[in-house]
């Protein structure tokens, strides 16, 4: 494996680590024929990154209740946000109405949304509204709170209260990690109510996320495979994956490259 890119290889090891719990330099060297001076260093900027924690003699997973920054998330897997963001797209009809959350990927869901004509908008993430509300055909409805400075969000009572006086045709949502029994996880306690309240008044949910946050921990259970419609995803997800979302009645759309390549 040592043509890979420095880029693919941090995204291999990120999820050799969270998979295993802890991996030991020698063998992380081994397994990407590096020295083990290249794998010490991608393991410092790794956990620079917050994606894995340093240990001397090899890395272990990230602390599960803290979330990478916002600045680093927006960067992380583009292109697979990318063209998961065109297929959520492609699923959601003209003169619709839906929430839309905070997350990355949901931003790059917004600016794929422009092209649609006559939605009906409404959202606790000020990078959503940004994008969306210079649309002149979009009604665009921004939620009350606490305005979250690390990235926009908008969480809080208020906002769960605000959510709670709509019904919408979809409701787009993102996560932090899908745990191995199905559970939906995410690293803030407000930020989960308002999702929460957002899938209570969605007629259809769907949940966007990249094939890394399978396996994924997070504190914060938000709730179950069950209690979404649709998984729009970059890559097929394991076997036992895919066993609870046909279990969960979960209709499971993936986005590769191939759907890059057709547009």
């Amino acid at each position: 494996m040592a043509n890979l890119s420095q880029t693919a290889r941090h995204e291999q090891i990120v999820e050799l680590v969270t998979a295993k719990g802890f991996v030991s330099v020698e063998d992380l060297a081994g397994h990407f024929d590096v020295t083990p001076q290249t794998m010490r260093r991608d393991i410092n900027t790794l956990a620079t990154e917050n994606r894995v924690r340093r240990f001397h003699g090899g890395a272990s997973a990230a602390p599960s209740t803290q979330n990478t920054e916002y600045a680093q998330r927006k960067l992380q897997q583009s292109p697979e946000k990318n063209r998961i963001a065109k297929l959520v797209a492609q699923h959601i009809p003209d003169h619709a109405s839906l929430f839309i959350n905070i997350g990355t990927t949901n931003e790059a869901i917004a600016k794929e949304l422009l092209s649609h004509t006559g939605l009906k908008i409404i959202t606790n993430n000020l990078h959503v509204a940004a994008i969306v509300s210079g649309k002149e055909d979009f009604e665009v409805i921004i939620a009350g709170g606490k305005v979250r400075s690390r990235d926009g969000g908008i969480i809080g009572e208020a906002t769960m209260d605000f959510v709670s006086q709509f019904r919408t045709d979809f409701g787009i949502i993102g996560i932090s990690g899908i745990d191995d029994d199905g559970s939906l996880l995410d690293f803030d306690y407000q930020e989960v109510r308002v999702a929460q309240a957002l899938i209570k008044n969605s007629r259809q949910v769907l949940l966007a996320c990249d094939h890394t946050k399978f396996g994924r921990q997070a504190m914060i259970k938000l709730g179950e495979l069950s209690d979404i419609n649709i998984l729009v995803t970059d890559r097929a997800p394991e076997d036992h994956f895919v066993t609870l979302l046909n279990d969960s009645d979960v209709t499971t759309l993936i986005a590769d490259e191939d759907l890059e390549e057709a547009t």
